[in-house]
Parts: C-alpha cells; structure tokens; sequence
C-alpha cells in the first residue's frame, strides 16, 4: 500500500499531567457542542443537491482515496478495504474512538491520531476473511456514521448498529434548556449499556466532568473541573476507576485535588 502527501499537524499530542491543575491542552472540549450528530448528514443532502452523476471516490462531498491492508494469521487472510481523506480535518475532542490508517506501520488505529504519520478514514470500509465479508460500514472523517453491520464466517448477520458521526444512535443528550440546546450531559449508549466518552457541562457550556464508560462501567481517570469565568479551565478532582471493565476488588480513589487557582492541595502518593 503506498500513501502519499502527508497531511498538516491537525493537533497538539497530550502532555503528561503535572501538579498544576490548569489546564492547557487546547483540544480538551472545554465547552458544550452546540451541533450534534449532523454534519455528515447536512453534507450528503449537499452532495445529493449537487451531484447528478455519482463521482468516484467522493463521499459527503469529499474526495478519497481508496487502498487496502491484508494481514495472515495462521490459515486465515483478512483484508481490510477502505477509503481515506486527504482533507485537513481537526479530531473531534467528544468522539473517544477515531479511526485513521498508519501509513508508517501499515495498520488502522482507533486512538492518539497523528496526522505526521496517516490520514482519517472516509467513506465505504469493508473487511474480509478470505472471500467473507465480516464487517462492512460507512466513515465519516474517522468517525462511525450511518449503518454498521457484522457477520460470521458464514456470511450471516450476527450485529447491527447505527452511528451519528462517531455516536451510537442509542446516545442520550440531556439539556439545560432544549429550545436553546444548553446540553447537560451526553452519555454514549451502545445496545443499553454505557459505551464510550461521557461528559456533563456546567449550565454555561464549561466541562464540568469527562470520563470513560467501557461495557456500562467506569474506566480509567475520571476528571471534574471547576467553573471558572471561561478564561482558563481548571481542574478540580481526578478520581482514579478500574482499567478494565469488571475488574474485582478494586476500589476506586482520588488521585489528586485542586483548587481554584490550579494549586494542588493533595495527590495520592504512587
């Protein structure tokens, strides 16, 4: 597989966490989105209002690329069919899982976009076992859009799920206020557990707590923040969770506190 003209550095890579509690990371979603799950729909009616002959390679308005990998493991050959965009394009800071081809190392990645070293995946991805399709959808600048669907390896349907720009359709957004979509929370939903990146924002769109669901359960570092008057964003608490889902006898803890002007009044000693 051979990839071409490298993209412009969409996004600064996360610093390791000091004792400040300020913080800087320009990609934290540090107030409320104010559009949910349509773009990717606003540019294929755009397409469809344009377009009167289908062009190749062109998806939600946007020129691809088309190219593949093919992996072997044992007596099994799997293939992964897909598009990429060669647009500049910034990483969604709400989305938890983006998807990108690593033209370096030859794979498909799901975390910590690089742009120095791949490209977004969008449009048609199918992958293969052998002759079988195995799993087949739709990708909207990394993101999962539209219909995705599974099968075993006799080609019948063992999953289906639907995707809004990298939400399962299932999400739940709760609101301050619907007619002015002052959103409160966006909890992930896939098949009725909790699935994915959450985050709950203060009434004037500041984050006020991100975290991480994984199988309906809390993972990893969550993060609570203080409200501020929007001129820095400040952390207020990280609370330590399991690593992994289902893990037993592990009691979550607090790694370290702040105050409101970033200064540490307590971490827990490694």
């Amino acid at each position: 597989m051979i990839l071409t003209a490298p993209l412009q550095v969409l996004f600064a890579q996360e610093s390791e966490s000091d004792s400040s509690g300020i913080v800087s990371n320009r990609l934290l979603p540090t107030s409320a989105p104010t559009l949910l799950f349509n773009e990717a729909d606003e540019r294929q009616k755009e397409d469809r209002k344009k377009k009167k002959k289908k062009k190749k390679n062109v998806y939600y308005n946007v020129k691809t690329k088309k190219s593949y990998l093919k992996q072997t493991f044992r007596n099994q050959t799997i293939y992964e069919f897909f598009h990429y965009s060669l647009e500049t394009r910034h990483v969604d800071p709400y989305i938890r899982d983006i998807y990108w081809v690593d033209k370096k190392d030859n794979v498909i990645r799901t975390k910590n976009f690089d742009s120095s070293r791949g490209y977004l995946l969008h449009g048609p991805y199918e992958k293969k076992n052998g002759d079988i399709v195995v799993e087949s959808g739709m990708f909207y600048f990394g993101t999962k859009h539209g219909r995705w669907m599974k099968y075993d390896s006799k080609n019948i349907l063992v999953d289906k799920a639907h995707f809004a720009e990298g939400w399962p359709k299932e999400s739940r957004v709760t609101y301050y206020n619907r007619t002015d979509r002052k959103i409160e929370k966006v909890t992930p939903m896939e098949y009725d557990l909790k699935e994915g990146n959450f985050f709950h924002f203060y009434e004037d769109g500041q984050v006020a707590v991100t975290g991480e669901y994984q199988y309906g359960e809390k993972v990893g570092v969550w993060t609570e923040y203080w409200h501020t008057n929007k001129d820095k964003t400040i952390k207020k608490r990280e609370i330590q969770y399991q690593e992994a889902p289902y893990t037993k006898n592990f009691t979550p803890f607090i790694k370290a506190e702040w105050d409101k002007e970033g200064n540490i009044i307590y971490k827990k000693d490694t």
